[in-house]
C-alpha cells in the first residue's frame, strides 16, 4: 500500500464548503504517482505504458478544508493486460472516499494493449491486496 497526505486548498472547495467532487478523482491520481514510478514514468510520462480505461469514486462522507487528507492506494487485482488500482480517502480518522482506476498497459507505438509483462506483474503483486476500511 502506498500513503499520501493532502492538503485541501481553499479553491478546491464548493459553495457548500465541501471539497469540490471533481477534486477527488486528480488527488487519487496524484496517489497513483508511485505507480506510474514501478513502469518507468517518473521522469519521462510520455514514455509510461499505461493508460486510464475507468475510474469510479464513491464519495461515503464529508471533506472539509482545515483538514489534512490521508490517500491510500494498493492493487487489487491484477489481469492480463489490466490492473485494478484500489484507493481510499481519510479525514479526521474518517473514510471519506474510495474509489477504483483500471489501468491498461498499453503499447504507444502499436496503440494496442499488450500482456503485462512478468518484471511489472512481480512488482505489482508486492503491492497487492485490500485496503483496510478502518484507521
Amino acid at each position: 500500500m502506498f500513503e499520501l497526505t493532502v492538503t485541501p486548498r481553499f479553491y478546491e472547495t464548493d459553495a457548500f464548503g465541501h471539497v469540490n467532487n471533481t477534486v477527488v478523482t486528480g488527488w487519487f491520481e496524484t496517489g497513483r504517482a508511485p505507480l506510474f514510478q514501478l513502469f518507468g514514468g517518473g521522469s519521462d510520462p510520455s514514455a509510461l505504458p499505461l493508460i486510464l480505461a475507468r475510474v469510479e469514486v464513491d464519495f461515503v462522507g464529508q471533506i472539509y478544508y482545515g483538514s489534512d487528507v490521508q490517500l491510500r492506494t494498493g492493487i487489487e487485482k491484477i489481469g492480463n493486460s489490466s490492473f485494478v488500482v484500489a484507493q481510499q480517502a481519510w479525514q479526521n480518522g474518517k473514510l471519506v472516499a474510495r474509489g477504483k482506476a483500471v489501468q491498461v498497459y498499453f503499447e504507444h507505438d502499436k496503440q494496442a494493449s499488450a500482456p503485462i509483462p512478468d518484471t511489472f506483474r512481480q512488482v505489482l503483486a508486492e503491492h497487492q491486496g485490500s485496503l483496510p476500511e478502518d484507521q
